[in-house]
Parts: structure tokens; sequence; C-alpha cells
């Protein structure tokens, strides 16, 4: 059987940790930054985890993930 090919777009936004989980880089901080208040900057710096439901189509793109 031939090898199953990784959504590209897929692999550049979501990293899979060691554990099985879903990590993602958050929304917003590319620019438009000074009407965001520092909070909000500070808490978009860290990266998410996905649901999961959301989990479950992301690993379908990313087979070797």
């Amino acid at each position: 059987m031939p090898k199953m090919k990784t959504r590209r777009a897929a692999a550049k936004r979501y990293h899979v940790t060691g554990s099985g989980k879903v990590k993602y880089k958050k929304q917003g901080m590319r620019h438009i930054l000074s009407k965001k208040t520092t909070k909000r900057k500070r808490h978009l710096r860290k990266a998410g985890l996905l649901s999961p439901a959301e989990q479950k189509r992301a690993n379908k793109l990313l087979p070797y993930g």
C-alpha cells in the first residue's frame, strides 16, 4: 500500500505533542497590535490546544503527525 500524503497546509499550522495533543498558534498577532490590550496580546502568545472534536479532523490531515 502506498504512503498516505500529509496535507501540507495542516502540517504548517499544527504540531502534534508527545502525548498526541495538537497544538496551534493563535491568530491575531500579525498586525494592528496597537489597539489590542497588553493582556490580550500576552494570551495570544501562548499556543492553543485543539478540542477533541477538532483533533480528530486534524489527525486525518496529519496521518504521520
